[in-house]
């Protein structure tokens, strides 16, 4: 199963949300320098490791942006450490605004 498959289906299990995106970026990042196993590298975009979370859950309601952001990125913790290397973050409750 792709990283993106697992982190879709752990979001929908946890926060039985209306809306979900979970989308991979890594290819915008094509080209960005970072450092794997102490020597800088070159990012060509492949692969999973930039992703974007746009989720809308009842779960969200009565909570604060940081509070939010912290029950996401502890969900996803496995994969951050897994090598998922950025994670953008969009969570809403039901009827607040959203960009997109």
């Amino acid at each position: 199963m792709s990283i993106q498959s697992t982190m879709e289906n752990k979001l929908k299990a946890a926060f039985s949300p209306e809306r979900l995106a979970v989308i991979n970026e890594s290819h915008l990042h094509a080209g960005h320098h970072h450092v794997e196993h102490g020597h800088e590298a070159h990012f060509d975009g492949t692969g999973e490791t930039h992703f974007r979370v746009r989720i809308v859950s009842p779960t969200f309601a009565g909570m604060g942006r940081v509070e939010r952001h912290r029950a996401v990125n502890e969900l996803l913790a496995d994969e951050l450490k897994a090598g998922v290397h950025a994670l953008a973050i969009e969570p809403a409750a039901p009827g607040e605004k959203t960009r997109w």
